[in-house]
């Protein structure tokens, strides 16, 4: 198939827009959409010191070259990447995620749980199974990542979460029937570094082929772990959803916007854990599910 814009080849059909793009139409395409959600969210300003939250995978990888290469002659913005080792044998390299940093020419902030809780998720697994172990995996390690960033000054962190990403997220608390979560508000607070999302509109075989295009050596495989989550559920149902109806994750994303929007009250008021001292609300979910491993041990 021909490009719908111009006679080049093609290399992807969006089933949503109806259009047949080249490579640098796609190109354009994609990077234009990223580009125009940080400005209506005015993710990023002058002076941001941006951390990507670099895993190794197709979508943080994919956003560090994009973000890299946006700012490239922007002095008043900095960005570097943030790795967290979580302890999963033969899963991730820590020296590879650190080489796709460095072939970028940024730098990379490194930490793992074995260094900060002294405990590898293999083991909280050994511990607890593993039915839970991507909630405690995702806990951990979005606390983690909070504190390097804060500790590096870095003022934003950057998520690579897709439209299919956030479209399960959605779909997944309308499943569970989770109010909370559908309508929670989380506004500005000490301590919790904001995070921001330029892939969010983007589906996710468009941020693949994206990093296919411009970044070698990442990671391809997925976490051992992810067969139990119900997120591995809710992407095949949806993506056969999706497949005949092609506006269904765009739609559940607008969904999962406008609903905190439309929600009476404010937004969860933050406060400091005084086991941790790193800022939570409600509940230290870090030092809950520290002390629920420890107890287990002995």
């Amino acid at each position: 198939m021909k490009c719908s814009k111009c006679h080049r080849d093609a290399i992807i059909f969006q089933r949503y827009s109806g259009m047949h793009l080249c490579r640098q139409h796609f190109i354009a395409d994609f990077e234009g959409r990223a580009k125009k959600v940080i400005r209506k969210n005015r993710w990023i300003e002058r002076g941001d010191r941006i951390g990507v939250a670099l895993s190794g995978g197709k979508d943080s990888s994919a956003l560090l070259y994009f973000l890299t290469t946006l700012f490239r002659d922007r002095p008043d913005v900095e960005i570097s990447a943030i790795t967290i080792d979580e302890g999963i044998g033969g899963y991730r390299d820590p020296g590879m995620v650190r080489s796709i940093a460095e072939s970028m020419g940024v730098p990379c902030h490194t930490a793992s749980f074995s260094g900060e809780y002294g405990i590898t998720l293999d083991e909280i697994v050994r511990r607890k199974g593993d039915r839970l172990s991507c909630s405690y995996c995702g806990v951990l390690r979005r606390s983690l990542m909070n504190r390097i960033a804060r500790n590096e000054g870095i003022t934003r962190i950057a998520f690579g979460f897709n439209l299919d990403d956030d479209a399960q997220s959605v779909l997944m608390n309308v499943l569970r029937g989770d109010v909370g979560r559908l309508v929670h508000q989380e506004g500005p607070a000490e301590g919790f570094i904001p995070r921001i999302r330029p892939f969010q509109n983007l589906p996710e075989r468009e941020v693949a082929l994206y990093a296919h295009l411009h970044v070698h050596g990442f990671l391809e495989r997925g976490c051992p772990y992810s067969h139990n989550a119900l997120r591995a559920d809710v992407r095949t149902m949806l993506n056969n959803y999706s497949y005949r109806h092609p506006a269904t994750k765009f739609a559940l994303v607008n969904l999962g916007d406008e609903l905190p929007k439309r929600a009476a009250g404010s937004p969860e008021a933050a406060g400091i854990c005084p086991e941790c001292g790193d800022p939570c609300r409600g509940t230290c979910q870090t030092c809950r599910i520290l002390a629920e491993v420890r107890q287990d041990a002995g």
